[in-house]
C-alpha cells in the first residue's frame, strides 16, 4: 500500500520550468504561455532560486502603457510603475522568493502560500537550489485517497501505536473521508493526541 502523502516530496511538481534573471520579457510571457503557468522561478548560478516572476509581475506593462496615472497614484504604487519599465526577470521578479523545502509538511506550505498570497512555491533542496514547485492543487491530492487508505493508516500510524493491543480493540470507520475512533482506551490522556493525529 503507498504511503499517505504528508511533506511537499510527496505532491510537488519534479519537472519544473524557470528562467535566469537576464530573461526578457518577452521571453517570460512566452514561456508561461508554453508551459501554461502562471509563475516562474528566478535562477542563478547552479540553479538557486533568488525570486519568482509572475502574471501580476507582468501586468503593470500592460495597465500603464497607454497613460500615467495622476500623481498621488503614482506614490501609491511606485513598485508597479517600475515594474511597468522593466524588460528583464531581475527587474520584474518579486524576492526574495517564498520557497519551502521538499520535507515541509503539507500544513507548512499550505500556511506559507496563505500567508505570501501566492498559488505555488518553489520547492527547494538545503542549499537553496530548485527541487520542484508545489501548487494549491497538489496540497488538495492528500484529500483524493479512499476511505480505506485513511482507516488502514489511521490503524496503522496512530491507534497501533497510541493504543497498542488494546482489548477490546478501538475500532476506526471513515466515511467520505470523515473519521471516527470508537471503543475503550487505559489513558484518557491520550485521546486528544488520537484526534490531532488523525485530524
Amino acid at each position: 500500500m503507498p504511503h499517505s502523502p504528508h511533506i511537499v516530496s510527496d505532491v510537488m511538481t519534479h519537472t519544473v520550468v524557470a528562467v535566469g534573471r537576464d530573461a526578457s520579457f518577452k521571453e517570460i510571457v512566452q514561456t508561461m504561455q508554453q508551459w501554461k503557468v502562471s509563475a516562474l522561478p528566478v535562477l542563478e548560478g547552479e540553479g538557486r532560486v533568488i525570486g519568482v516572476v509572475s502574471e501580476a509581475d507582468l501586468l503593470p506593462k500592460e495597465e500603464f502603457r497607454d497613460s500615467d496615472p495622476a500623481r498621488i497614484e503614482q506614490l501609491q504604487r511606485l513598485g508597479d510603475l517600475a515594474k511597468a519599465g522593466a524588460t528583464t526577470a531581475e527587474q520584474l521578479m518579486t524576492t526574495p522568493a517564498v520557497t519551502v523545502h521538499a520535507d515541509a509538511t503539507l500544513a507548512q506550505a499550505a500556511r506559507a502560500m496563505a500567508h505570501a498570497h501566492v498559488k505555488r512555491l518553489p520547492v527547494i533542496d538545503a542549499e537553496g537550489h530548485l527541487a520542484g514547485v508545489v501548487s494549491r492543487g497538489d496540497l488538495l491530492k492528500v484529500f483524493m485517497r479512499g476511505d480505506e487508505d485513511i482507516e488502514e493508516e489511521i490503524r496503522r500510524d496512530i491507534v497501533g501505536l497510541l493504543f497498542p493491543g488494546g482489548s477490546p480493540p478501538v475500532d476506526v470507520t471513515v466515511d467520505q473521508g470523515v473519521a471516527t475512533l470508537r471503543g475503550q482506551v487505559p489513558d484518557a490522556s491520550l485521546v486528544p493526541i488520537a484526534v490531532r493525529l488523525t485530524r
